[in-house]
C-alpha cells in the first residue's frame, strides 16, 4: 500500500460497523447508479425490472414489492416505458386494468446490470467471494427487517 492507502485503511479501521455499511452503501450505489444511467436505467428502474422478470404485474403489486408508494412506482414505470425497458398490456383478469411486462431490451439491461455487478471492481468485483458477501447481506437484512 502507498502512505496515503496506509493512512486510509488505517482510518477506516477504526470506524464503528454501522459507518463502515453506511459509506460503502453511499459509494457502491453511486457508481452503481453512474454505470445503470448507461443503461438508460435507474436503481428503481433496476428494481421493477427485477419484479417483472418472473411475469407481467399490476403496478400497485410492483410499487408493493419494490416498497414504495403507488406514485413513486408510476414515476418509475413512466420512465422504464419511455426507455423501451417495460410495454403495458391489458390485465388478463380484470379489462378495467393493465399490467407491466418487461421488454426484451428490459431483460437485457437486467442481465447486463447483474453481470457488472459481480464481475466489476467499481462495484462489488472486489469482494473476494461475492455470493458469500450476497448471502451475508441477506442474513443482515431479514434479521434487521423481522
Amino acid at each position: 500500500m502507498t502512505g496515503d492507502a496506509e493512512r486510509i485503511r488505517s482510518d477506516v479501521d477504526s470506524w464503528p460497523t454501522g459507518r463502515l455499511l453506511s459509506v460503502a452503501a453511499r459509494m457502491v450505489e453511486g457508481r452503481f447508479d453512474r454505470y445503470l444511467a448507461g443503461l438508460d436505467l435507474t436503481h428503481a428502474g433496476l428494481i421493477a425490472l427485477h419484479h417483472l422478470e418472473s411475469g407481467p404485474r399490476s403496478q400497485r403489486e410492483l410499487a408493493h414489492l419494490c416498497r414504495v408508494t403507488d406514485q413513486t412506482m408510476s414515476r418509475t414505470i413512466e420512465r422504464l416505458a419511455r426507455t423501451g425497458h417495460v410495454g403495458r398490456v391489458p390485465d388478463t383478469t380484470d379489462r378495467r386494468r393493465t399490467a407491466v411486462t418487461i421488454t426484451a431490451a428490459g431483460v437485457t439491461a437486467l442481465s447486463t446490470a447483474r453481470a457488472e455487478e459481480q464481475k466489476s471492481e467499481q462495484l462489488l468485483g472486489v469482494v473476494d467471494d461475492y455470493h458469500h458477501f450476497r448471502e451475508q447481506l441477506i442474513t443482515l437484512i431479514t434479521a434487521v427487517d423481522e
